[in-house]
């Protein structure tokens, strides 16, 4: 070894693996309790922190399975700078069979690395953790998108799982209060189960149980999609003629002719082109992405103006550094609290030459 190649190693004892914790999910959801305000200031510092490059969001990879065509499991790696400094992966599984089971649909991990020593610190329940950063982008991006125009009375929402309950309860948090909310799922237990929900939430005005989409959009200023849908069942611009605010949660719901007829806003112009999406079906048919108006950060940072008297649809393909802030969030403050499971001796071999 040359003398450059001692001086390039740390000092010994310069850097120590951090304690490996894990964070169940009853302690996630205790975390994260009532702190829908912080979130939705975490995020918006999360985004514009991608807009300005100071994150690494690789495409998510798919594993998929020949046998099980309709369930897959993502990875979703991802670093963030800033104050939140913290490297991980998400692996989250979709498997909509669940439903007719009484389980969610998905279920996830978050592992969160050391920035100095690349160490895993925290394994944490992350369904909880993705629903959050999921509700926390569409509560803001509804907020930004419908400033100048009339703020929205009527909400809507198509599918009524998981998501769209956290989005319901992230809207609230931060000051939405709606005249009426639809409700339509084709599976009517769902929608019914929904409205339960709404009503012990103590949900305001109006609760209206839809038989079709069509009648839910043209009743709605706010529209929520959080389905399972594969690929679009939603075709005719003239639904939307009223120019409602569309959080395209699921991303396949919207039909190209739709999306062509609006104002688009992604969370991030390359993840969200791939994979089938509604903005990637269109960008197909169309053959470029002229039809995008910009990302969100855009929005925030005024590089973009949003129009008052169209459609306006917001399609979030979901971004791993979200998942990381959040999941830095929660780590720290369960560790605030005194409440973290420290896996004692989890890291073995410490010693480089043993």
């Amino acid at each position: 070894m040359t003398g450059t190649d001692r001086t390039a190693q740390p000092a010994p004892g310069a850097l120590t693996p951090p304690p490996f914790t894990v964070i169940s999910g009853t302690q996630v959801q205790q975390a994260l309790e009532g702190q829908e305000a912080r979130i939705a200031d975490l995020v918006e510092e999360v985004y514009r922190l991608h807009g300005a490059g100071d994150s690494v969001n690789p495409p998510s990879y798919f594993l998929r399975f020949p046998d099980r065509p309709s369930s897959r499991i993502i990875a979703l790696p991802a670093s963030i700078g800033g104050p939140v400094r913290v490297d991980g992966l998400k692996w989250i599984s979709s498997f909509p069979g669940n439903t007719a089971a009484g389980l969610p649909r998905a279920s996830a991990v978050l592992i969160l690395n050391d920035h100095d020593t690349g160490y895993p610190f925290a394994c944490l329940e992350s369904s909880i953790i993705s629903a959050t950063r999921t509700a926390a982008s569409a509560a803001l991006a509804a907020d930004r998108l419908s400033r100048g125009r009339a703020r929205p009375a009527r909400v809507g929402f198509v599918g009524t799982g998981l998501i769209a309950r956290y989005v319901h309860s992230h809207l609230t948090a931060t000051g939405w209060s709606f005249e009426e909310t639809g409700v339509f799922d084709l599976s009517a237990d769902s929608a019914a189960g929904f409205g339960g929900y709404l009503e012990r939430s103590g949900a305001k005005g109006r609760i209206t149980v839809h038989g079709g989409a069509e009648s839910l959009i043209r009743s709605s200023d706010l529209v929520v999609f959080a389905t399972v849908a594969g690929e679009p069942h939603v075709h005719d611009p003239g639904w939307f003629r009223h120019a409602p605010v569309v959080l395209h949660v699921s991303l396949r719901d919207l039909a190209p002719e739709v999306l062509l007829a609006s104002a688009n806003f992604v969370d991030d112009v390359e993840h969200c082109l791939k994979a089938e999406t509604s903005p990637h079906l269109t960008e197909r048919l169309t053959g470029g992405r002229d039809f995008l108006d910009g990302t969100l950060d855009d929005v925030l940072c005024g590089r973009v103006d949003v129009p008052a008297d169209r459609t306006v649809v917001f399609s979030p393909f979901g971004l791993g550094v979200l998942d990381l802030a959040v999941g830095r969030f929660v780590h720290d403050e369960v560790a605030r609290r005194g409440e973290p499971h420290v896996v004692d001796g989890f890291f073995h071999e410490l010693r480089r030459y043993g």
